[in-house]
């Protein structure tokens, strides 16, 4: 048996570790539209306190411009369904990811488990 390794091995391998990759990019996108969705809940939380006649200001790139509490309240719940939906995707996405890493994972054992047969 010889000791090096098959470009097919280093091929699955090298797939295997872009998979890796992709789901670790996956899990900080995961990460950070859930912390948007957190601030965005209690935004929603706060804004609901807020007499109906208190003046609230909306944060738009670098200035805070004067709003209506009910539009404000309606653009942050839109936000958070909005939020809600990228995260049941990235879900679907990771799926995906851990499938065909299984798939890939199995099929580099069979190549190791087998070496003559991959030639």
């Amino acid at each position: 048996m010889s000791s090096e390794i098959s470009p097919q091995v280093q091929n699955q391998v090298a797939q295997i570790q872009q998979v890796q990759q992709q789901a670790q990019a996956l899990a900080m996108q995961k990460s950070q539209t859930d912390v948007m969705i957190k601030e965005t809940e209690m935004a929603i939380e706060e804004l609901k306190k807020a007499a109906d006649d208190a003046v609230v200001y909306k944060s738009v790139g670098e200035l805070m411009v004067k709003s209506d509490k009910n539009a404000l309240l309606n653009d942050l719940i839109e936000k958070k369904e909005t939020l809600s939906l990228r995260i049941q995707s990235i879900e679907r996405q990771e799926e995906r990811l851990n499938s065909r890493f299984k798939q890939l994972q199995e099929q580099l054992q069979s190549m190791i488990e087998s070496p003559n047969d991959s030639n």
